[in-house]
Formats: structure tokens, C-alpha cells, sequence
């Protein structure tokens, strides 16, 4: 892996562990703002705080050496769940000024998935 690509992988990875984490303790905090948020878009109390663990245990995988193939899941996992967040803030008609953090966090995600070096991906058999 070049140097570029380094470091286009570790900023992006960096500020996505940091997105996700940040936002998981948040929903797994279970604050009254970010319950009634999630409210808002139609999702049960319960939903926060388990989407919160998942992004805690993704930022772990993430980051931790080795462990190719959970780091894949936990890459998947952070597209489903910040695409459906997109989805989710356009199907409860919020204002389009509450996508861009969704989409930052989505676009890290396939940023840092697709800059990943060798070490960090699933090796395959042809």
C-alpha cells in the first residue's frame, strides 16, 4: 500500500471509529434528546441503545488488529445502518439539513472499506 493510501485510509478510519463511537454512547447513554429523536423518525425506545452497542463493538473490530472478516461485517454494518439512517430522516420528510451528518458517516465508511490495505481484508481463493 502506497503512502497516499495510508493515509487516506487511517484519517478516514479515524474519523469514522470517532463518528461512530461518539453517536454509539450517545444512543446507548439513552439520552431524552436523542430518544425523542429517534422518535421522531419513527423508532421504538428500545432501538438507540441497541443500534449504540453495534456501533461500539463495529469501532472495536474496526480498529483491532487482524479479525478480516468481523472487520467486514462491522464495515457492513455501518452502511446499513447509515443508509438507513439517510433513508430514515427522508421517509419522516426532516429537512434535508439533517442528512449531511449520515452522509459523512456513509461516505467514510466506503472511503475507509475501499482504502483498507491487504492486511485488513478477507483473503479469498480463486
Amino acid at each position: 500500500m502506497n503512502r497516499r493510501n495510508n493515509i487516506i485510509y487511517w484519517t478516514s478510519t479515524l474519523w469514522l471509529a470517532l463518528g461512530m463511537l461518539s453517536t454509539g454512547v450517545v444512543q446507548v447513554m439513552n439520552n431524552k434528546a436523542e430518544a425523542d429523536f429517534m422518535a421522531n423518525l419513527g423508532y421504538p425506545p428500545y432501538f438507540p441503545v441497541i443500534l449504540g452497542v453495534w456501533k461500539i463493538l463495529g469501532v472495536v473490530a474496526l480498529l483491532v488488529p487482524r479479525l478480516a472478516l468481523l472487520k467486514e461485517w462491522a464495515y457492513a454494518g455501518f452502511f446499513f445502518a447509515m443508509s438507513g439512517a439517510v433513508v430514515s430522516h427522508l421517509a419522516a420528510r426532516e429537512p434535508i439539513s439533517a442528512l449531511p451528518p449520515s452522509l459523512l458517516l456513509l461516505a467514510l465508511t466506503v472511503v475507509s472499506w475501499y482504502f483498507r490495505p491487504a492486511s485488513r481484508r478477507v483473503l479469498t481463493a480463486n
